[in-house]
């Protein structure tokens, strides 16, 4: 089967249904840090077809899937949450009159949790009634990354479906939850440290909503203790790493006595990019701090795949 990768940013979608056997026929990437990254990965040679917004809809090829991780930062918490007013928050429909006009068998999309209760529902309501008239049987669920092999709790909507012609009954979401250990997705020879003595990080734990909580020494104790302070409280998990997301860099995790900060090789591996893939990344021009922005802003690949076959059951 044949998919195109809109708004496809560093090709985690892509990932996904590449595990499920299908070919990628081309994309849809307005960054171009994105886009180098996704050429890195996947090879140079396709079509990028550039801003989605202005795609001749009649030219592009025939494809059996669409896969689109649509502008979230107009629903999401730490957005404005401006929703449809915002033009990003209209690619939607972009998305929808592509299905319409190119009648694509089949699509997945993906979004943030705050999508489901922007606007009292009534966003997401009127995006579900917006592809259903389109010409598809629709549904949603709410997905936490942790349950699908990867130690991230990353919450996304994901919103199918398929041509009512092709299929006019119910969706299942029948998973089976896999578990993950932290340590599987760490580089052994990640050396970016960060000095137990670094000023920022020790007013940090003094400031008014921690001070008091933890010494340094405590939290040096426990080897793969991860600690998130880039909130007014700091945080710690145990074998899980908070969501990644673009403006988010500040993830520790103690080894050997010591603070190492979470690279951006890590996170791709965190959003269950293979290794194979994600290891072009270590030696390219892309910053430490962009390449964890661009993953981020990713799928996770395990949670994509598993979609998909739910998806592709219903055909």
């Amino acid at each position: 089967m044949l998919f195109m990768d809109f708004c496809s940013g560093i090709g985690g979608g892509r990932s996904g249904l590449e595990l499920n056997n299908m070919k990628c026929i081309g994309h849809s990437e307005i960054s171009q840090d994105a886009n180098k990254i996704y050429q890195l990965f996947y090879g140079s040679n396709e079509t990028n077809f550039g801003d989605l917004t202005k795609i001749k809809i009649n030219e592009l090829p025939y494809f059996d899937v669409l896969i689109c991780g649509f502008p979230c930062q107009t629903f999401s918490i730490v957005g404005k949450r401006l929703g449809f007013e915002d033009l990003r928050g209209q690619i939607i429909f972009h998305i929808a009159e592509i299905l319409k006009t190119k009648k694509v068998p089949m699509f997945l999309l993906e979004n943030v949790k705050g999508l489901v209760n922007h606007n009292k529902g009534k966003t997401l309501k009127d995006i579900i009634e917006l592809l259903k008239s389109c010409g598809y049987n629709v549904d949603y669920k709410v997905l936490n990354s942790l349950d699908f092999g990867v130690p991230q709790m990353r919450e996304r909507v994901y919103i199918i479906g398929i041509r009512k012609e092709l299929y006019k009954g119910e969706f299942y979401w029948d998973y089976s939850n896999k578990n993950a250990n932290l340590l599987d997705f760490l580089d052994e020879n990640n050396n970016d440290i960060l000095n137990k003595d670094d000023a920022t990080f020790n007013k940090y734990l003094n400031n008014k909503y921690n001070k008091g909580k933890y010494s340094m020494d405590e939290l040096l104790k426990d080897d793969y203790t991860v600690i998130d302070w880039r909130q007014s409280d700091l945080r710690l998990y145990k074998n899980k790493v908070p969501t990644l997301r673009t403006g988010r860099h500040g993830i520790l995790y103690v080894k050997n006595g010591q603070l190492h900060r979470l690279s951006g090789y890590e996170a791709l591996l965190l959003q269950g990019f293979p290794k194979s893939i994600a290891e072009k990344a270590k030696n390219c021009n892309i910053s430490n701090t962009s390449l964890l922005s661009l993953a981020g802003n990713a799928m996770t690949v395990p949670v994509i795949a598993e979609v998909c076959k739910i998806l592709y059951k219903r055909r």
